[in-house]
């Protein structure tokens, strides 16, 4: 098979940055100033399990501090390496500042795969690393902010923020040094299913946009567009999911570590994720057909491709062979910047993974402001909504009363009407009108430019244009 070479992960978005500062007017310090990483802390640590003293390593980069805290989640995989946790922050810098989320760029990982260690010896790992950044600032509610990423979840956040809390008992806003917690640990409701459902949001909102669809070659809306989907972790699962229930998309194929499963009638999405949990992988799913060669189902035809895994899946050696003419980047960096040039040629429209994959740290921001403001949403307007609402019922019950038979109000509408925001749909309102007016500032630049041709570069300009305008607040 002939060899491709291929940037690293790092260079990637460094040409892609490239792309986009080469249209625009920025003077050449601080062009530099922006795309260097700032800082990276690596850190190698003993914990003694199973008789003996295992040593790992973990990093911390922070990318911009143009706002601060700065933000962005800590991983857990074997491959975890400097140089990706550096690219993983710089697109956290952007990803924040095309959401207008009030944060720099930070990110973390272990090298560690965590199914190699039980629930408490992954405890004694995790609070001995959180340790050792805490102790450093890099954990801190003003400073630093982590979240999850793969590997990670809400288990290791609450360890996290309860290692902080033990180091800092006196501050009050403690629970506001990490995001993606538990609900009852300081949790906000919605953030596990965030980035998939910004994923939908994002779909939703190109969707709206007739003059973008066809620029895809599609048509209509997401009801019945056949989607492939690559990775069926937190972000592919919610996005699928809800993809199919609620907007009516069909999900032909989803693609694991282990293979792939196809079904041009459409998946079970519900069925195929209790299957991983039980078995580790899709093999053996008895209500499709199997293939161990998950690159062949990427290459199947399809509507919307949804890379949700990895960073470089789509790349110079298979970028000739994608089909899709719609690909939504749910993953950090799933299309490398010489494939993203084949495909583009193609025709191909790709949803950038700094506007697609948003949702996260979106509703991270809400969980942090829930933190610091020590209460719930919706605790204070809720009941005062449904007693506006209430007002309004009753005087149409009194126009049902005085019509008759000639015009009645629905149980239904009145049910639904009466009830106040929630905390959940307060958060989901919030991360759809996020995911609104950033795809129409992209489009705006994609559209009102002649020398942007793709939805990447827009969003690039866009993001680095606001860090360049926090610069130049600062006196930079």
């Amino acid at each position: 098979m002939a060899e491709f070479k291929e940037p690293t992960f790092r260079e990637n978005v460094d040409l892609m940055f490239n792309r986009a500062v080469a249209l625009m007017d920025i003077a050449p310090g601080l062009e530099e100033k922006i795309r260097v990483v700032n800082s990276t802390y690596t850190v190698r640590f003993g914990v003694r399990l199973r008789d003996r003293i295992h040593t790992f390593t973990g990093y911390r980069a922070v990318h911009s501090e143009h706002l601060e805290p700065v933000k962005g989640g800590i991983r857990y995989a074997t491959a975890v390496n400097q140089d990706e946790v550096e690219a993983l922050a710089a697109l956290m810098t952007y990803k924040c500042a095309l959401v207008e989320a009030p944060f720099g760029g930070s990110k973390g990982g272990l090298c560690i795969d965590p199914r190699d260690w039980n629930e408490h010896e992954l405890e004694l790992i995790t609070r001995r690393f959180a340790y050792e950044l805490i102790k450093r600032d890099l954990i801190d509610p003003a400073q630093n902010v982590p979240a999850p990423d793969m590997g990670t979840g809400e288990r290791e956040m609450a360890w996290i923020a309860d290692q902080y809390a033990r180091m800092n008992t006196t501050d009050i806003n403690s629970r506001a040094c990490v995001t993606g917690k538990p609900l009852n640990n300081g949790g906000i409701a919605g953030r596990v299913e965030a980035t998939g459902r910004g994923v939908q949001f994002a779909l939703r909102e190109f969707f709206r946009h007739p003059e973008d669809v066809a620029a895809a070659g599609l048509d209509g809306t997401l009801e019945g567009k056949r989607v492939i989907v690559q990775g069926l972790g937190n972000v592919g699962y919610h996005a699928a999911k809800f993809l199919h229930e609620e907007d009516g998309a069909r999900i032909t194929g989803i693609i694991e570590r282990d293979g792939a499963l196809f079904d041009e009638k459409g998946l079970d999405v519900e069925a195929v994720r209790e299957w991983i949990v039980r078995h580790g992988g899709v093999a053996g799913f008895p209500d499709a057909a199997h293939t161990a060669d998950g690159a062949e189902v990427l290459e199947t035809e399809c509507d919307i491709l949804i890379p949700a895994a990895l960073e470089g899946v789509i790349n110079l050696g298979n970028a000739d062979r994608i089909k899709a003419p719609l690909i939504i980047e749910a993953a950090n960096g799933p299309v490398t910047a010489g494939a993203d040039d084949i495909l583009r040629r193609k025709g191909v429209v790709i949803i950038p993974d700094m506007y697609a994959n948003a949702g996260g740290v979106t509703v991270s921001y809400f969980e942090w402001v829930k933190n610091l403001s020590h209460i719930r949403f919706g605790r204070l307007q809720r009941r005062q909504e449904e007693a506006r609402h209430k007002l309004v019922v009753d005087e149409l019950e009194r126009l049902d009363r005085y019509l008759g038979d000639a015009w009645s109000l629905r149980p239904e509408f009145k049910q639904k009407y009466l009830r106040g925001a929630d905390e959940l749909e307060l958060v989901r309102s919030g991360l759809d009108d996020t995911m609104r007016i950033a795809y129409q500032d992209i489009r705006e630049i994609w559209h009102g430019r002649e020398d942007v041709a793709d939805l990447r570069t827009a969003a690039y300009i866009c993001a680095i244009s606001r860090v360049v305008a926090s610069y130049r607040a600062k006196g930079i």
